[in-house]
């Protein structure tokens, strides 16, 4: 008999509080903002199923090719990520991110997400919505990871 998989822990773990939501939340913004898939896709359990856009994605081989995808073709890419509301074991997040497509057309998506986490923190579903909004280089305003001082900044609507 071969011994059990030992399954990850990736802290904060449900029953979520406001502060473990708002680490979850952080955790998961500072890992998008690597750009690496392979790192992203830890934080999600094997069988993970996404909706991301009009995309549907099932498990963690499926995400890193996803995520490698997605970040061929948005390059400069930058995001902030802000808690909506959180429950039990449930997150929902606004997000704004920013990127140049390769034809140097700078974009500011703007997006809501709902999550849902195992009792060993992994997500096991996430929801993306995201719309795209063209804008002029000049006027973009995420350029990077948070710098200190950054944190609880809201994301202005425009």
């Amino acid at each position: 008999m071969s011994p059990a998989k030992e399954v990850p822990v990736r802290p904060p773990v449900p029953p979520f509080t406001e502060a473990g939501a708002r680490a979850k939340v952080r955790a998961a913004e500072d890992a998008w903002n690597t750009r690496d898939p392979e790192r992203v896709a830890l934080a999600y359990t094997e069988d993970s199923v996404w909706r991301n856009r009009d995309s549907f994605v099932t498990g963690r081989a499926e995400i890193r090719a996803f995520l490698a995808a997605k970040w061929r073709g948005e390059l400069d890419y930058a995001l902030r990520k802000d808690l909506w509301a959180y429950g039990d074991d449930r997150i929902a997040v606004r997000f704004q991110y920013e990127w140049r497509d390769a034809d140097g057309r700078h974009w500011r998506s703007y997006g809501n997400e709902l999550w849902e986490f195992d009792a060993h923190g992994l997500m096991r579903r996430r929801e993306a919505s995201i719309n795209d909004v063209p804008i002029r280089a000049e006027d973009r305003r995420i350029l990077g990871p948070r710098r200190p001082g950054e944190d609880g900044a809201a994301l202005p609507l425009e």
